[in-house]
Order: structure tokens, then C-alpha cells, then sequence
């Protein structure tokens, strides 16, 4: 069997935990590496191991620490563990919050099990993912006239190439769906997605998506 996904889940539910690690154990791909309740037992694991988990997913509203304030320590210490917030909040503030901080991909408690799924081989695979309603989110946010971000970066900032990447990114295609759309291989998309982190100065590609739509470097993004 190939590598599995490694899994921690941090919720001060038992019973949606316990369940959602049921749920998530009975694909092949997937182990659940650790539970925590809090925040606070998150990063103590965290700290304790060597071989860090591939995906966390995070409730938001916990003891001890909240999922923001874990998440915080998380996308700067941990920079290589995507991170799924799994919450009952679904209101822009949230979700905003959420992003602004490192989370890799936002998803409300009744989300389906195939959704939780899918966001998890998403981020896994492609290092985010982040649904229409995020996406709307995020656009309204940025790209909207009230609450528009003019781009201080200028034309040279970017070569057409690497834009032409950096969209396909934010439609969140893989890299080999990227390579064929526009005619390069898939070494090549990896070196222009290395350049675009460099230059942006961002850690990840969520990160990346994020910056690219906040400095209007794309226009609005949203998923098929």
C-alpha cells in the first residue's frame, strides 16, 4: 500500500471526533494519527513527535486554545501540515479569520463525509482547497468595489507565463492538469509554482492563492 495520509483531528466533541476519525479510517488512504481535544494538547503533541502529520482538521470554538490560536503557531511552525477548519461557524468573519491565519481549506460541520474526503486529498495533493463560497468570500473581500485591493505590483512583477500558472493554481488544477492546459510539463509548472512562492514571499500555496487575490494579481476566482 502506498503512504497514507496522516491525519490528526482536534475537537473538544468526542462524539463528532470519535465519529469523523470512524468515518476517515475507512478510506485506505487515510490514518488517523493522533485525536486532541484542545488546541493546547494539539501543540503539545505536536511537539512531542518527530514525524508530523500530513492534515490537520480543527474545530475553531475549543478550551484550553481555540483553532485560530492554534492555527496561528501551526502555519509558522509547522509551515508543511495543511490545515482543515471543521466547524459549525459559516459566516464570513469566520471563515476570513480562518484563512488570514494559515487555515488551508474551510468546511462547516455538515459537509458530507465524501466532501471531508475530498478536501483532505485536496490540500494533500495540491496544498489547499477552498470551495465556491470561500472563493466568494475571499472576492468579495479583496476584489469588490467597496473593499477593493488596488495591486501595487506592476506589470514585470510577473511574467505572463507565471500568471497563467498562478490562475490555474487559484482554479486549484493540479500540476499535471496545468501542464497539458498550457502545453509545458509538469517539471516546468513545479519550477514557475517555486518562482511564484519566491517572489511573493509566501510559505505555501494557500498562502499563494490568498496573496494572489488580495494584490489583484488574478481575476475573481471561482471553482467549476
Amino acid at each position: 500500500m502506498k503512504n497514507q495520509i496522516q491525519v490528526v483531528i482536534a475537537d473538544d466533541e468526542e462524539l463528532f471526533r470519535v465519529g469523523l476519525a470512524h468515518i476517515l479510517s475507512r478510506d485506505e488512504e487515510i490514518n488517523i494519527q493522533f485525536e486532541a481535544s484542545n488546541g493546547k494538547d494539539l501543540l503539545e503533541y505536536l511537539a512531542s513527535i518527530e514525524s508530523l502529520p500530513d492534515i490537520i482538521i480543527t474545530d475553531i470554538k475549543m478550551p484550553e486554545l481555540n483553532g485560530v490560536e492554534a492555527t496561528k503557531v501551526i502555519s509558522k511552525a509547522y509551515e508543511q501540515i495543511g490545515i482543515i477548519a471543521l466547524t459549525t461557524f459559516n459566516t464570513n468573519p469566520f471563515i476570513r479569520n480562518m484563512i488570514d491565519v494559515g487555515a488551508s481549506a474551510y468546511l462547516v460541520k455538515n459537509s458530507s463525509p465524501a466532501k471531508v474526503l475530498h478536501t483532505i486529498k485536496q490540500v494533500y495533493y495540491n496544498g489547499f482547497y477552498y470551495d465556491n463560497h470561500v472563493m466568494k468570500v475571499l472576492n468579495n473581500r479583496y476584489v469588490s468595489t467597496q473593499d477593493a485591493a488596488t495591486s501595487v505590483y506592476d506589470e514585470d512583477f510577473l511574467t505572463q507565463r507565471e500568471r497563467e500558472v498562478l490562475e490555474l493554481i487559484c482554479k486549484q488544477y493540479k500540476t499535471t492538469e496545468i501542464g497539458k492546459k498550457l502545453f509545458i510539463s509538469p517539471r516546468t509548472v513545479e519550477v514557475h509554482r517555486k518562482n511564484l512562492l519566491d517572489k511573493t514571499g509566501v510559505k505555501n500555496i494557500a498562502g499563494l492563492v490568498v496573496f494572489a487575490i488580495q494584490n489583484d494579481l488574478v481575476p475573481p476566482i471561482f471553482i467549476d
